[in-house]
């Protein structure tokens, strides 16, 4: 099938993001694991995996619409002193992609490809859960201070 126009283009940007995540949080779930913070780390597997799995749908899309997946670039991966920056780190880079995904999905709507569309917004849906994870994280570090918090994070 032919994709119509910018779709790939989309497809390519948001694929580069969903790499690039899976980068930053196999990264993050390293380090937490290197700190000592196992709930940390596993739910940052999580995460990876979850990206993982964006990813190779963004890839079979894009080539069933006879594209060339991008998968050779990522955008710069951020590496966190401590939870905190990681956190805030990962917060912004997740508001970027449901920034991106939302001109994604108007973009799809606008040409009519709305197979495109329900992918993007499977994905979405995915990124404002992330978007909400951390907010809250970083909202209870505010009310309960980091080390009360880590604490709660060693085991699982």
């Amino acid at each position: 099938m032919k994709a119509k126009e910018g779709v790939l283009e989309f497809l390519n940007q948001v694929l580069r993001s969903e790499l690039t995540a899976v980068h930053q949080y196999l990264l993050h779930a390293a380090l937490c694991k290197n700190w000592g913070y196992e709930r940390l780390q596993e739910h940052y597997s999580h995460l990876a995996n979850e990206e993982v799995q964006h990813s190779a749908g963004l890839i079979d899309h894009i080539l069933y619409l006879n594209g060339t997946p991008e998968v050779g670039q990522l955008d710069p991966i951020v590496r966190g002193e401590d939870v905190g920056t990681l956190f805030r780190a990962d917060l912004d880079f997740e508001r970027d992609d449901v920034e991106l995904l939302r001109k994604a999905i108007a973009h799809c709507a606008k040409v009519g490809d709305f197979t495109t569309r329900h992918l993007l917004e499977h994905m979405i849906e995915d990124s404002e859960e992330h978007v909400d994870w951390f907010e809250v994280r970083l909202r209870t570090i505010d009310q309960v201070g980091l080390d009360r918090f880590l604490s709660e994070q060693i085991k699982k």
